[in-house]
C-alpha cells in the first residue's frame, strides 16, 4: 500500500468514526448519514482510492470537470454537484448527476424541468440556503425557502429531497446554530405542506461535521480531511 493510499485510508476511517460517535452522542443510527467525499480539484487516481475504501459519493464543484472524471471512473459512483449553480450548465447536469444541492431560484426549476423532461428521468435537487446571510454567498433568504418548494410540487420531472447550506466561516460549535436553523427551516415547510417533503439535509464539512451530524445532518460533505490541503482552488 503507497503512503497516499494509507492515509486516505486512515483518513476515511477515522471520519467514519466520528460519525459513529457523534451519532451516538445525537442518540441517531450512523446509517442515516451519507458521506460525501468533496473531490474538487483532487485528480482521478486520488478518487480511485477513496472509492476502494468504500466511498461511492464524490462532490464536484465545476460542471466540465465533473463530467471529464465521470468518463474514467467507475460508473457506479453517485455524483453530486455541490458548486454554484448556473442555469446554462444545467443541460450537462440533468441525467448525469446524482444530487444537485445549489438550487435556489425557479429559473433552476424550471432548466431542470425541460432537461429532465428531455432526458425522460426524475432530477432530485437540494434547495442551497443562504442561512448567515452572507452577500458573498449564494442561495436563498430563509424566508423564501418554503415558496420555492412549495412550487416545485408542481414539476412533474424534478423533486426537491432537502436544503443544503454553508454556514459563515466559525469555530465548529458557533456553527451549530445554522445547523439548527436549516433543521427548523426544513421541519417548519414539512409541517406546513402536512407531510415529509423534505428528508436531506446536506450540512458540515471538514472542520464542522460532527456539530452538523449532532444536528441532523443527513449528508456530510468533506474535502480536506479525507484528501489533505488542495492543491489549488481552494
Amino acid at each position: 500500500m503507497s503512503n497516499e493510499q494509507h492515509t486516505i485510508r486512515n483518513n476515511i476511517d477515522k471520519i467514519n468514526e466520528n460519525i459513529i460517535k457523534a451519532c451516538k452522542r445525537a442518540g441517531r443510527d450512523p446509517g442515516t448519514v451519507r458521506l460525501i467525499a468533496v473531490s474538487k480539484t483532487v485528480p482521478p487516481e486520488l478518487i480511485r482510492l477513496a472509492y476502494d475504501c468504500g466511498i461511492r459519493d464524490f462532490g464536484e464543484n465545476y460542471v466540465q470537470e465533473m463530467l471529464k472524471k465521470a468518463e474514467v471512473l467507475p460508473e457506479d459512483i453517485r455524483w453530486h454537484y455541490i458548486g454554484h449553480l448556473q442555469t446554462n450548465k444545467i443541460k450537462y447536469l440533468a441525467g448525469r448527476a446524482y444530487l444537485i444541492h445549489t438550487v435556489y431560484k425557479t429559473e433552476h426549476l424550471d432548466e431542470i424541468e425541460k432537461r429532465s423532461e428531455k432526458e425522460k428521468r426524475i432530477t432530485e435537487l437540494l434547495v442551497e440556503v443562504n442561512i448567515g446571510n452572507e452577500s458573498s454567498k449564494s442561495g436563498m433568504s430563509k424566508d423564501r425557502v418554503e415558496e420555492l418548494v412549495k412550487k416545485s410540487l408542481d414539476y412533474k420531472h424534478l423533486k426537491i429531497k432537502g436544503l443544503m447550506c454553508i454556514p459563515p466561516f466559525l469555530d465548529a460549535e458557533e456553527t451549530r446554530k445554522f445547523f439548527k436553523n436549516l433543521r427548523f427551516i426544513k421541519d417548519c415547510i414539512n409541517n406546513n405542506i402536512g407531510k415529509e417533503v423534505l428528508t436531506e439535509l446536506s450540512m458540515g464539512m471538514s472542520s464542522d461535521y460532527e456539530t452538523a451530524i449532532e444536528e441532523g445532518a443527513t449528508m456530510v460533505r468533506i474535502g480536506t480531511a479525507i484528501f489533505g490541503e488542495r492543491k489549488r482552488g481552494g
